[in-house]
């Protein structure tokens, strides 16, 4: 089934019961497929009248413990990132699904636009089958980790058709969801709060003041830093001269370009980084550490290279051989995801002599 479809499958499947959305391809197809998904569950899509409409929806049903997404591109999540911090702050779960125009977003996920300590702990398939688990597991780790994840797809993803199955899996026992606002306290005394403020009011005898909840915000986010394990794919690194690293669609390409080479007898591996936050450090660091050089690729002018640098320590050069490459719509339909012409750039890094 087409990328798309099969994303909202695997969401509806993960127990998703609301999501909302404004139109923003190729977003929008995801937005349609949950339309038609949802109610027949008992659930409710919300076309929303703007992005900020969209992610105030879903936070106020994440709030009831029910699991709930929204999402957009780029520009439509960039309207949403005073709300995307303040539920970090607020400690509800949320997924939100960012099906990028390129791969320019890369900071936006991992470091995020709002205010405040946050982080979003960030999810990057590279085809349907593994979108089809990554979107459940997003579910998973939102609930456990009381925090929104991102869910970076893109063009290609959403309209690219793959035999996939999609199936509910099982990621263990179920969290505790004491913490929801399902009506029960009301008037009862010990009404719940789920606040960016904090979680007890001033006349509670167990309030916590706004200095100390930020700083058990900061302890949630190096606990997620900590406790969230890192995935990564990787490739032929052992022995290798030269490792490039890509994620997202474009890692299928570049992984493409790497096995080519190999074939032709060049020392090269590959590193695809799966979770880029927490981003896969050990990884790449272990690659980088016998490599005479790290390549990076990606549809932007260079962000995911900034973690890459940090990870290799220099121990090694790290270069960037990507760039903005877009056909004349804009959606990211990349001209550059060629399997020759980027095996062309690796091959000239590896006939490069030694710094």
């Amino acid at each position: 089934m087409e990328g798309s479809e099969a994303i909202a499958e695997a969401m509806v499947a993960a127990g998703c019961r609301f999501f909302a959305g404004y139109p923003m391809t190729p977003f929008t197809e995801v937005l349609e497929h949950m339309a038609r998904l949802l109610p027949a569950v008992g659930g409710v899509c919300m076309n929303a009248e703007s992005e900020l409409e969209a992610v105030s929806m879903a936070w106020g049903a994440a709030a009831t413990g029910t699991r709930a997404a929204t999402g957009s591109v780029g520009q439509g999540l960039s309207l949403m990132q005073e709300s995307l911090a303040e539920l970090c702050h607020a400690r509800i779960p949320l997924v939100v699904c960012n099906m990028a125009r390129g791969q320019g977003d890369y900071f936006q996920a991992t470091r995020g636009g709002g205010h405040g300590d946050h982080r979003h702990i960030v999810l990057a398939p590279h085809d349907v089958p593994e979108a089809v688990y990554l979107a459940q597991l997003a579910f998973d780790l939102a609930d456990r980790w009381r925090n929104p994840v991102v869910f970076m797809g893109d063009y290609f993803l959403a309209h690219v058709e793959q035999g996939v199955e999609v199936q509910p899996i099982d990621f263990g026992d179920p969290v505790d969801r004491s913490w929801a606002l399902d009506g029960t306290s009301g008037g009862s005394g010990a009404a719940k709060l789920l606040s960016p403020l904090g979680r007890a009011r001033r006349s509670d005898p167990d309030h916590v003041d706004y200095g100390r909840h930020l700083a058990r915000i900061g302890d949630s986010v190096r606990a997620m830093a900590e406790g969230v394990t890192p995935m990564a794919e990787v490739v032929g690194v052992d022995g290798a001269e030269l490792v490039v690293v890509a994620y997202g669609t474009p890692a299928r390409y570049v992984r493409a370009a790497v096995d080519l080479l190999r074939d032709e007898g060049l020392a090269v591996g590959f590193v695809r980084p799966v979770t880029l936050w927490p981003f896969p450090s050990d990884a790449v660091a272990a690659a980088a550490s016998s490599a005479r050089a790290v390549a990076v690729y990606e549809l932007n002018l260079g962000q995911m290279v900034d973690d890459v640098r940090l990870a290799a320590a220099g121990s090694c050069p790290v270069e960037f051989i990507g760039g903005i490459s877009f056909d004349h719509s804009g959606f990211g339909v990349a001209p550059d995801l060629d399997v020759e012409l980027l095996a062309g750039r690796i091959r000239r890094l590896t006939q490069r002599s030694p710094a």
